[in-house]
């Protein structure tokens, strides 16, 4: 067990140079799928906390005109 522990160690802290190219397009790729998780995230949150506030507000704006009927 310590044989792997230790072969594993020495795997992960070596390093070959691989000598490929990568463009900007991968770099703009990996931007651009950063900022899409990110918004999808702040979407599903908006989403979460807008409609039920709207319904809540709904609900309240139709109290507030039932009971002003009921006082006219």
């Amino acid at each position: 067990m310590f044989k792997l522990i230790l072969v594993a160690i020495l795997f992960f802290f070596t390093t070959v140079s691989s000598y490929a190219y990568l463009g900007p397009g991968v770099g703009v790729g990996v931007i651009a799928a950063t900022l899409g998780v990110i918004v999808a995230i702040l979407a599903a949150l908006f989403g979460l906390i807008w409609f039920p506030i709207k319904k809540l507000l709904k609900k309240r704006k139709e109290n507030r005109e039932n009971n002003q009927n009921k006082i006219d």
